[in-house]
């Protein structure tokens, strides 16, 4: 193996006017290998017939210069890499949030027209009267308890599809949830804080935490 460092004293480069100057890029703009950098080296600097020469100071100088160069251009390829995969995160997440939505504004409508069909079972539930169940009429009591199995269902239904009952009775009153059809004024008969549900005339229905159909209700005011 050829001794590339050597601690031969004098070369052809120092008995040159001016010291040779080194670089490891070809003249393509693609780097040398390091074999192909020291060839370089050994061609500029070693005696003739001899394999051995010196590396002079401005080779190092210029693998100094490559290897500050190396470790910028790294460290501009790691913050692109890392920016990549962010921006590569984000839009997974906006296309998962926009599927998610895409899907609720889907059923929306749909949801919309079964809640018709929820309202008709809660009034024919509440239409039979205790009193009339305790009279031993068996064909309304399995009528009754049919209504009310098919309401269950179907509540049960709506919930594993993300559309759920919004009851607020005696919760504090949201614009966004929550329709006030009437106001009562706080006084010693109202238990009830003012600013909050005392009564609810009609349930609402949120889908996926948003409101489909709006609960009305009562709402109690300061006198």
């Amino acid at each position: 193996m050829p001794s590339w460092f050597s601690s031969t004293s004098s070369n052809n480069a120092e008995n040159q006017e001016g010291a040779p100057k080194f670089s490891l890029k070809k003249p393509d703009g693609q780097r040398l290998s390091g074999l192909e950098f020291f060839e370089t080296v050994k061609k500029a600097t070693a005696k003739e017939g001899s394999d051995d020469f010196v590396i002079p100071k401005e080779a190092f100088e210029a693998l100094l210069t490559e290897y500050d160069a190396l470790i910028e251009e790294g460290s501009e390829w790691q913050d692109k890499y890392k920016r990549s995969l962010a921006e590569t995160e984000n839009v997974r997440n906006r296309g998962i949030k926009q599927t998610e939505e895409a899907k609720v504004f889907a059923i929306q409508g749909f949801c919309k027209d079964l809640l018709e069909v929820a309202d008709i079972l809660d009034l024919a539930v509440e239409s039979v009267k205790p009193e009339q169940l305790e009279s031993g009429d068996k064909a309304l009591v399995d009528l009754h308890k049919g209504i009310v199995m098919t309401k269950t269902v179907l509540l049960k239904t709506f919930k594993k599809h993300g559309l759920v009952q919004v009851n607020p009775m005696g919760e504090k009153f949201d614009p966004n949830f929550h329709e006030a059809v009437f106001q009562v004024p706080a006084g010693k008969d109202t238990k009830v804080e003012p600013g909050h549900v005392m009564h609810v005339s009609k349930v609402g229905y949120s889908l996926k935490e948003r409101p489909v159909r709006a609960a009305q209700v009562g709402v109690v005011v300061d006198s």
